[in-house]
């Protein structure tokens, strides 16, 4: 009796090691497959967080002082800014939609295909070649307002570069002239740069011989001081596209 309660008492403990061995293999691949579960979705976020957003289409379009004029293409407006916005770490494509000698009548006619009906912000960038020829400044408004509306209408965030007449062409048209920005602006909510060739005006280490367009330097002045206004830009779209995620 006391051989079998002892054998029983062996068995029993045997069983019990046995039971204890099997909780705590369960326990382990339990906690291995819990692991494995955690590790997977720790990878799914990761690469969530990590994939790139969709890049910021920016198009500038204008006349020859965004084109270009007389400069290798990397010299160009929306290259050099391109180049610093990516510096300053934002995803962005800069788009050179500018044409020499452009109007705003011209602008306007050739936006439809000009502009990636995707884009999703643009700086406004005409006036220059209407003032040089003295064209009416009630016209160059109506045109670019009719620009403003359809980039508004295709959700676009604007960036309007302003433009001074020249004195010469006197005090009624200067006004006239160079009310247009400012009043377009308060008008659509839009940003202001007041005068694109604010730091190349009469600055001859800054412009080409001509004394109106900017050199490679000059565009770089330009940009360093824009600079601030595109970000602000490109801050809009940011928000826009937070709140259609959002809905």
């Amino acid at each position: 009796m006391i051989y079998g309660e002892t054998t029983m008492g062996r068995c029993c403990t045997q069983m019990g090691a046995w039971l204890l061995n099997v909780n705590a293999g369960r326990c382990r691949q339990a906690a291995m497959m819990l692991a494995v579960a955690l590790l997977a979705t720790t990878v799914v976020a990761t690469a969530q967080t990590a994939a790139p957003s969709k890049p910021i289409k920016l198009v500038a379009f204008g006349d020859s002082l965004s084109a270009g004029y007389m400069l290798a293409p990397s010299e160009a407006f929306p290259v050099v800014l391109g180049k610093a916005l990516r510096q300053r770490g934002h995803n962005v494509e800069v788009i050179n939609a500018a044409v020499s000698g452009d109007t705003t009548s011209a602008g306007r006619e050739r936006v439809a295909w000009a502009v990636p009906p995707d884009a999703d912000a643009i700086i406004l960038e005409f006036g220059g070649n209407d003032a040089l020829r003295g064209l009416d400044p009630g016209a160059a408004k109506i045109n670019l307002e009719a620009m403003i509306k359809g980039f508004q209408a295709q959700k676009a965030d604007i960036l309007l570069a302003g433009m001074l007449a020249p004195k010469s062409l006197g005090d009624t048209y200067t006004k006239a002239f160079d009310r247009i920005f400012p009043d377009l602006a308060a008008k659509y909510g839009l940003l202001l740069y007041p005068f694109f060739l604010e730091k190349t005006a009469l600055q001859q280490r800054l412009s080409l011989p001509d004394g109106v367009h900017p050199n490679a330097k000059g565009i770089e002045a330009i940009v360093a001081d824009i600079l601030p206004k595109v970000e602000e830009l490109l801050g809009r779209v940011q928000s826009r596209r937070l709140a259609a995620a959002k809905g």
